[in-house]
């Protein structure tokens, strides 16, 4: 299906700055997630107000969705996997409302986002990657989640804000297991190394012959980086397609789990333009990046 689009493909942004102008509190361990059960409208303006803006792929919100998460918080491991699969059913809605008012050339993806162990922690420790955990207990935690969102009717599983090159050979074996399309993302500390110190390349080379990744690249990770990373796993000629979406160059305090500052949706949508020329075939924001700025490059497209 991503094959028959036309390149570049412009994702959302975050939903978190979106939900928090809505007036939702986000401080608590299941973040985002939390809304499945407590105000899911809100999750479906969100996704509304993105489709609205341009974004052709739309990610769910399950990225901080997990079974022994929720289970943390009192529900049964049944009312967990519902939660998860509601995430995409909001997807459902949100693309349903949208289709009253519009008639898209091509109809917009659902991405399933798939979260680190590191978002489940909720100690900030997707930004450092240095779990200290078994393969046996990242496969555990990945397997239920991953089959869970198979199962949808999403079109892509994405692998978001991966900081451990440990946590994307566990991904790598799963994924065999599948048969729907994914993309591995990174967070990365540099322009060249994801958040544990691996190098890019040697995380985009995993993937070299993967035969149900479609799409590495970088997500959470500062703008000023992007351009160096792109070059870096355009060093492995995998025929993969390379997905940018980095946050606004702000920092995330684990604590208080707040971010500071928004960057400027114009010069967002410039990057975006270099990022291509580079050779970035999806794009799109994370953290801090809205609506504004995904239609700033949704009215960039015909000349990117």
């Amino acid at each position: 299906m991503v094959s028959k689009l036309k390149f570049p493909l412009i994702l959302d942004g975050g939903l978190s700055n979106v939900l928090e102008g809505f007036g939702c509190n986000l401080n608590n361990n299941l973040w985002v997630a939390n809304l499945l059960s407590t105000n899911p409208e809100a999750i479906i303006k969100t996704h509304l107000a993105y489709l609205e803006a341009g974004a052709q792929i739309i990610s769910s919100s399950s990225y901080q969705a997990t079974i022994p998460g929720f289970m943390k918080l009192g529900y049964s491991a049944s009312e967990s996997e519902a939660l998860i699969l509601k995430s995409v059913e909001l997807v459902n809605i949100a693309l349903q409302r949208y289709y009253e008012n519009n008639s898209p050339q091509y109809k917009p993806l659902i991405a399933a986002s798939i979260g680190p162990y590191g978002a489940y922690l909720a100690d900030g420790s997707e930004y450092r990657g240095n779990y200290n955990v078994s393969d046996q207990t990242l496969y555990d935690f990945h397997y239920d989640r991953i089959m869970i969102l198979e199962s949808t009717s999403c079109d892509i599983l994405a692998f978001e804000t991966i900081p451990s090159f440990q946590e994307a050979q566990i991904i790598s074996e799963i994924l065999k297991q599948t048969n729907t399309i994914a993309w591995v993302s990174f967070s990365c500390k540099d322009g060249i190394h994801i958040n544990d110190g691996t190098p890019i390349f040697s995380c985009a080379n995993l993937f070299k012959s993967h035969p149900n990744v479609f799409a590495v690249g970088v997500n959470c990770t500062g703008p000023k980086y992007i351009s160096s990373l792109i070059n870096e796993i355009q060093r492995v000629d995998n025929g993969k397609k390379i997905i940018v979406y980095p946050n606004s160059g702000t920092s995330y305090n684990a604590i208080s789990k707040t971010w500071v500052e928004n960057s400027n949706p114009l010069s967002f949508s410039e990057m975006m333009k270099v990022w291509v020329e580079l050779g970035a075939d999806l794009i799109g924001g994370c953290c801090q990046i809205g609506p504004d700025h995904i239609k700033s490059i949704t009215n960039l497209r015909g000349g990117i």
